[in-house]
């Protein structure tokens, strides 16, 4: 049976793609999952069976080899801890604003630093 990764899933239309490890592109529907399984993220490694669809090659009983480790929800903090985070977050953004509004930027290390928090926060709270 062949392998490859999932390139593409959108649980909501039912349908994705998986690039096999041949480099072809074969068309996933939700049919083809496992019973229980409802969407595949992006990475996870495959085997499927494949057919000629009406489009293009359709991907069959697909079975679910390794999903990519979920890292960022294993890590994330509590919510009472990120909290204080945004607290301090809010406090930092608006000395910030004030600064701007008299037409100052941070400089460039300090921008750099308020960026980085800022991904960091953005990553915690999208896990």
């Amino acid at each position: 049976m062949p392998t490859g990764k999932v390139r593409f899933y959108d649980e909501e239309k039912g349908f994705g793609f998986i690039s096999a490890d041949d480099g072809q592109d074969v068309f996933l529907h939700a049919t083809a999952l496992p019973a229980g399984i409802t969407s595949v993220k992006q990475g996870t490694r495959v085997e499927f069976g494949v057919a000629d669809g009406k489009k293009g090659l359709q991907a069959l009983s697909v079975r679910v080899l390794d999903a990519p480790p979920s890292l960022a929800k294993r890590s994330r903090k509590p919510a009472d801890d990120m909290a204080v985070i945004i607290e301090d977050l809010v406090k930092l953004l608006d000395g910030i604003g004030g600064d701007l509004r008299h037409g100052r930027y941070p400089s460039g290390g300090h921008a750099k630093k308020v960026a980085a928090v800022l991904r960091k926060v953005a990553d915690e709270l999208d896990a």
